[in-house]
């Protein structure tokens, strides 16, 4: 299974952008970050006519998030536990081959100390809660989106002058290493382990373009399918496009485990 995940900010803006990356790539799943539309605006005709199904929960103009298969979703759950409409929707589940699929749109935060940034603890602590709750690390279970924290000093361009900031603070370390250290494994980091690999660039500045990035954008998986990944890499060519996302596509290979229990 080739499993991505991109925060595409914006899906009516990136369309063609999707479209032409789905043709080239060719993955299995995908899992949309900002996806800006309502569900009844969502593209799922057109997704189908190049091969796949969708499951999606949106709205207009902010957050959003959708899952693309080549097979139907099993078991598609929107939000977590204990959400209640208008919840802001930033995460979606569902089955697929015996996988379960979590895809995060992790709050932003704003900056440290605001509400904004105290929801953004608040939601972490949410979802590693239904993580402890509601999962076992033995079973095959992917995490991935757009988290708005950098993991470590090799993921930011410049560790120290971010020190402190919004994504690269210690509460909100804290908070993603609580996720980790609850059975995760960043695939990325199984099979590359040097600095200068991102997935954001700001549009302002020419930071792409000087390499002034974040890797904002993770894929983790529990341990049977950390063993049973022989790739993972990021895609830089949507990025190199008109009008990107400032998000690049992230991906990871995972092979078929029979008997995920045995990888244990």
């Amino acid at each position: 299974m080739k499993i991505a995940s991109w925060n595409v900010n914006s899906l009516r803006m990136r369309f063609p952008h999707v479209m032409e990356w789905l043709k080239a790539a060719h993955p299995d799943v995908v899992c949309l970050q900002e996806t800006k539309v309502t569900d009844e605006e969502f593209p799922a005709w057109e997704l189908s006519v190049v091969g796949y199904e969708s499951a999606f929960w949106g709205e207009a103009a902010y957050n959003g998030v959708a899952i693309l298969s080549r097979e139907p979703l099993a078991d598609v759950k929107l939000g977590m536990p204990g959400e209640d409409e208008p919840a802001q929707r930033r995460l979606i589940s569902g089955r697929l081959g015996g996988i379960t699929i979590i895809d995060v749109y992790i709050p932003n935060g704003q900056s440290v100390g605001s509400d904004k940034y105290l929801y953004k603890l608040e939601w972490l602590d949410r979802l590693a809660r239904q993580l402890e709750e509601r999962h076992d690390p033995a079973e095959p279970l992917v995490l991935c989106g757009d988290f708005n924290i950098a993991p470590e000093d090799r993921d930011v361009y410049d560790p120290e002058g971010m020190r402190g900031s919004i994504m690269f603070s210690d509460e909100e370390h804290q908070a993603l290493r609580r996720i980790l250290d609850w059975g995760f494994v960043d695939t990325l980091r199984l099979h590359h382990q040097e600095g200068q690999l991102y997935s954001y660039w700001d549009y302002r500045t020419g930071a792409f373009r000087r390499n002034e990035g974040w890797r904002l954008d993770l894929i983790l998986a529990t341990r049977p399918l950390a063993q049973a990944c022989t790739a993972a890499w990021i895609d830089l060519e949507p990025r190199r496009k008109d009008r990107p996302s400032d998000h690049t596509p992230v991906l990871a290979e995972i092979r078929p485990v029979d008997n995920p229990a045995s990888a244990i």
